[in-house]
């Protein structure tokens, strides 16, 4: 199936499907200058040792070694702050402006660039967590995830914090190292730090399924597209490369791969998707 021939298949989509949930992975958030979880930017440089994402984003790497674990984050938490929501991402917004209660948005990213668009707290389900949260890393009674101060400074290559910076990555209730509110390679999916079965059973709602910018590789969003694809409703995937939703997309009924990046390709979905409904009245 052609782009234009796809694009006119999610305008005749637009009135039968009126619920629409979106998934979102790192290609989405790679056009606003955020490097890819697993490319080259995310190695981190400990004295002469190169670490990979796979090794220091584990609990236990944190368990080892807290400092350097956390002087990584805040370092990629410095990238996050400076990057800034692109076309893709202010796309999914004017989505759900136009759905309202008819739309959820389903993500891995921990960046906060689609709060940052302004996607609603209410139909955001960030199942990886967020990189600007934290909580105690031993789960006390105060150990809700609330934001990292603004104070914590994020820090340059190296595994070193400062002495204010150990203070305040401490849990004030319990004394405990406080750990980012994010989930690890060595951990699994849980509702109460992942929003998990939430995120399943609004997608498991849904008529028509977006997907944007994702490999597929983690289990739960590959859990969602097999669900999508067992209900036989549509799989929309965009992605410059076809991978697992790619194929996912192309035996579902009505579906298919846009192979464009985020930036052009979830733009000119949505247009098409409100432009189905008449210009902006969504069903």
């Amino acid at each position: 199936m052609t782009h234009d021939s796809l694009l006119d298949r999610v305008g005749e989509l637009a009135a039968a499907h009126p619920f629409v949930v979106a998934l979102t992975g790192a290609g989405i958030s790679a056009e606003s200058g955020i490097p890819t979880f697993r490319g080259a930017d995310g190695f981190w440089t400990q004295g002469s040792a190169n670490h990979t994402p796979e090794e220091m984003a584990t609990k236990a790497c944190f368990l080892r070694d807290p400092e350097t674990v956390w002087a990584w984050y805040l370092f990629r938490r410095s990238k996050c702050l400076a990057a800034k929501p692109n076309p893709a991402h202010h796309a999914l917004v004017e989505l759900e402006r136009a759905l309202d209660d008819r739309f959820a948005l389903v993500t891995q990213n921990v960046d906060g660039l689609h709060r940052a668009a302004g996607s609603s707290h209410a139909r955001i389900y960030e199942i990886h967590g967020s990189i600007a949260r934290m909580r105690c890393s031993v789960e006390c009674a105060g150990g809700a995830p609330r934001p990292l101060p603004e104070s914590v400074d994020s820090v340059g290559e190296g595994p070193a914090l400062s002495r204010e910076q150990v203070e305040i990555l401490h849990c004030r209730r319990c004394g405990a190292w406080m750990r980012p509110h994010v989930l690890w390679f060595d951990e699994y999916y849980t509702e109460a730090n992942c929003r998990s079965d939430s995120a399943l059973e609004v997608a498991g709602r849904a008529d028509l399924l977006l997907v944007i910018g994702t490999t597929g590789a983690t289990t739960l969003p590959a859990v969602i597209g097999e669900t999508a694809l067992r209900r036989e409703i549509p799989i929309v995937d965009i992605n410059p490369e076809a991978g697992v939703f790619a194929r996912m997309a192309e035996q579902s009924r009505g579906g298919g791969h846009l192979a464009l990046a985020a930036g052009e390709g979830v733009p000119a979905v949505v247009r098409r998707l409100i432009e189905g409904w008449g210009g902006g009245e969504a069903p």
